[in-house]
């Protein structure tokens, strides 16, 4: 079962939709006994930086989750914002991140002032190491709304790339934790083949 977590950000409902199309079991929580149970995390989120990691850490259960994910080792799958919370650290505010994956979060930067920030639309995504995360992703369109992305500090931890005036990471991954900065929940097919490897893995 996969714990949606409920800190007050992100498109919950919409993505325990998805995970029911798939037949995946999900639930929407924020109760601490639930999470102890579940089997894996799903962390949403949209809007700012400092906004979503103060509202994670104030949340009643995020010792909780720290526990069932830094030392029981379940997987964490981070959306959007929830993606960029993983990281060290964001341009976009002054607080610390989560660190759970040696990467910050900087703002798009593109020479081509025809491109737009935030970048908002469907997009390809090239995977460049071999996970489950993008199993039957190989052809694939997500769709994305952002103005920041994430840069790794290991090369290894990038999952995949995309494209938008620049060649950005658009997926994470070390051990036990994944991101992704598109929307799957939005993204049709490729987003619910991609909750499905989720849940899978």
């Amino acid at each position: 079962m996969i714990a949606i977590l409920d800190y007050g950000i992100g498109n919950l409902k919409s993505i325990y939709n998805m995970f029911k199309k798939v037949g995946v079991q999900s639930v929407i929580t924020s109760d601490i006994e639930t999470i102890k149970k579940a089997d894996k995390y799903l962390l949403p989120g949209v809007g700012s930086f400092d906004h979503g990691i103060n509202s994670l850490r104030k949340a009643s259960f995020f010792k909780t989750l720290e526990i069932e994910v830094q030392e029981k080792k379940k997987p964490i799958l981070g959306i959007c914002l929830g993606m960029q919370l993983l990281t060290n650290s964001s341009e976009e505010g002054k607080e610390d991140g989560l660190g759970w994956v040696d990467a910050k979060t900087i703002k798009l930067d593109l020479e081509d002032k025809n491109l737009s920030v935030p970048h908002m639309g469907w997009n390809k995504t090239k995977p460049v190491n071999t996970n489950n995360l993008f199993k039957n992703l190989g052809d694939n369109r997500f769709y994305f709304v952002h103005s920041y992305h994430v840069v790794c500090n290991d090369e290894q931890n990038i999952l995949a790339t995309a494209s938008h005036g620049q060649t950005f990471s658009c997926s994470i991954h070390k051990d036990n934790i994944y991101g992704v900065q598109f929307h799957p929940e939005k993204s049709h097919k490729f987003g619910m083949q991609l909750l499905k490897n989720f849940g899978e893995i």
